[in-house]
Formats: C-alpha cells, sequence, structure tokens
C-alpha cells in the first residue's frame, strides 16, 4: 500500500479520536488540526453548549460554511497533515480515512471525566450518554440533509477502529501499522474499510454446539503468541448498531480468549446490502442471533455480551433450555 498524505478522523465524543489524532501527530511528525476545538470556540463565543450550537447550525449554514471552506482550503493546499474533523472525510480524497468508535457507556464514562466547560458539561452518566447521543443524531441529521453524506455509514471510510478496550497506544500502534501498509494491506487495497473490532463485542451467528475446534488449547496457544496481526481477518457484518461474525467464529473465539482488545476483520455486507441467500445484514442478524446463541457465547467465554434489541422486543429471552434473565 502506498502511504497516503494525510490521516483525517472521524468519531463521536469520548471514541478517543482527539488523544488518538494528537499522538499520531507527533508520532508522524505532521502538524494537527482539530475543528472540534474549533466549534468549541464558537460555541463558547456564542454562550451556547456544544449541543445548542449543533442545532443552530441546522438552521444557520454559516456556521457549517466557515468550517466547510476551511476544511476544503486544507484539502486543496496539498499539506500532509492529521485532521480531527467528522466531516474532514467527506472533503479529503487522498488521506486514510480512519472512524473511531467505542460502546456507548464507555464514551459517556470519558466524556463526564474530563474537566467540565462552559460547552461540556453533563450532570450524570445517563445525561451524558443521551446529551452524546443527542447530538451526534444531530450532526448525522445535518449532515444528511446538507451535503447528501452519512456519517454512520462505515463503508465511507479506509479504516474503522473500536476503542472500548483498547489502550491509546493499542489503537494508536494499529493504526500507524495501517497507514504504513503492515496491516490489513489487502483489504485496504480491494475492499475497504478494514475493521479494527473488540472481539468481546462480536456477536456470534452459530449456535456454540454446532463449532468446532474453539478449544482447541494448541490453536489459541499459537493465536495468543502471534498476536492479534497474524490472525486472517475475520468476515463482519453490521445493522447499523451491532457487528456479527459471518465466517471466522473459531478465530473470533481465539482472539476473546487471548485477551485481545483488536481483532482485524472485512466488512461484507452492512445494514440493507445482503450477506447470503438475499437476506440483508439486518435479517441475516435477527434470524441467527437468538438468546440462547448469546447467552452459551458469554458463558463459554466470560464475557458480557448484551442482548440483541430484536430478542428482547420478540419476548423470548427465557426459551426451553435457556438461562433466566438476568437483572
Amino acid at each position: 500500500m502506498t502511504v497516503r498524505k494525510s490521516i483525517v478522523f472521524n468519531g463521536d465524543l469520548g471514541s478517543g479520536k482527539s488523544t488518538v489524532s494528537v499522538e499520531i501527530a507527533k508520532r508522524l511528525g505532521l502538524r494537527r488540526v482539530s475543528v472540534g476545538d474549533l466549534y468549541r470556540q464558537m460555541a463558547q463565543e456564542r454562550q451556547m453548549t456544544a449541543l445548542q450550537l449543533n442545532l443552530h447550525a441546522e438552521l444557520d449554514q454559516a456556521v457549517d460554511g466557515y468550517v466547510d471552506q476551511l476544511q476544503q482550503d486544507i484539502a486543496a493546499s496539498g499539506e500532509s497533515l492529521v485532521m480531527d474533523s467528522r466531516l474532514a472525510w467527506h472533503f479529503f480524497t487522498d488521506a486514510l480515512k480512519v472512524h473511531m468508535i467505542t460502546e456507548p457507556s464507555e464514551a459517556a464514562r470519558r466524556v463526564l471525566a474530563r474537566p467540565s466547560g462552559p460547552a461540556e458539561s453533563y450532570a450524570s452518566l445517563e445525561e451524558a450518554r443521551a446529551k452524546l447521543r443527542e447530538r451526534s443524531e444531530s450532526e448525522r441529521s445535518r449532515f444528511i440533509v446538507r451535503y447528501g453524506v452519512d456519517k454512520a455509514r462505515l463503508r465511507n471510510y479506509d479504516l474503522v477502529c473500536d476503542s472500548t478496550r483498547a489502550t491509546p497506544e493499542q489503537v494508536i500502534s494499529h493504526i500507524v501499522d495501517a497507514y504504513e501498509g503492515r496491516l490489513g494491506a489487502d483489504v485496504l487495497r480491494d475492499d475497504p474499510p478494514l475493521l479494527l473490532l473488540d472481539p468481546a463485542r462480536v456477536y456470534p451467528t452459530e449456535d456454540i454446539g454446532t463449532l468446532r475446534g474453539l478449544w482447541d488449547s494448541d490453536f489459541v496457544g499459537d493465536v495468543a503468541e502471534a498476536g492479534d496481526e497474524a490472525l486472517e481477518p475475520l468476515t463482519i457484518g453490521y445493522t447499523g448498531e451491532y457487528f456479527f461474525v459471518v465466517d471466522g467464529h473459531r478465530r473470533l473465539s481465539a482472539a476473546v480468549q487471548s485477551g485481545f482488545p483488536l481483532v482485524a476483520a472485512r466488512l461484507v455486507a452492512e445494514a440493507d446490502e445482503p450477506v447470503v441467500g438475499g437476506m440483508s445484514a439486518v435479517e441475516y442478524f435477527a434470524t441467527q442471533v437468538r438468546p440462547s446463541t448469546v447467552y452459551d457465547w458469554e458463558a463459554a467465554h466470560k464475557i458480557d455480551l448484551p442482548l440483541p434489541e430484536h430478542c428482547l422486543r420478540a419476548g423470548d429471552t427465557v426459551l426451553a433450555g435457556d438461562p433466566a434473565p438476568r437483572a
């Protein structure tokens, strides 16, 4: 893979994009530009919260217009840099486009732990999570209406990185390896995005009793010794909320058993895109992932994998042979 000129980061508050982008800029010797810092400054000047400025921007195009022009000018300059911006991926064509994600409650905890300022202040974890979601949805709606692009669509990016359990150093190392062509080069070249996912947050789509070789100690030991970078990428589907494995249960299990915070994967289908037999990612997930599938995988790997919403809505959290619902 040819090293690209710039790296642009997108991600909601609490995803770690600021911390990661700062350190990557230092490591690569590149200038860093943060549009988030600019928005916070604009919010303070208007005596608004960041959410209030987002809502105001839905009505006043001048807010986005100023920031958009700044990003377009930087992109056109040809300077190699690190850009921390929720929309830079739309303006930069020759760049590694990185999308940072994390589990919503973890993101809220991180934001709540920061020193509060006049533009961002939350009284509780629940309020932080609700406000972060509201802010993200406000931005998403504005970008769809104004630019015709959906920031939640993973295929907008080259690299999607889940920072839920990974340390900043682990995230930085993986992104730099991808940027410099040592990790996922085939996926990045032929079929982006490359997914770097927390294996403990990926749902199985087969009952554990039907899978063979999950507890092959030699295989698990070899994986643990070689590290996650040595694993062939998993094949993953995405509903828009949940990641699930289509091919690679054995590798996923070994990654969980080895305690890896990140594992590489390729995206086979997203939301309405077909997985197999004409079934979309959403339909496939709803069909294949049952309460027993989740409970058994949880128990075998000693992880907490929340029950998906379609299982709860169906009212079938207790099936024959299933454990009772947890409090």
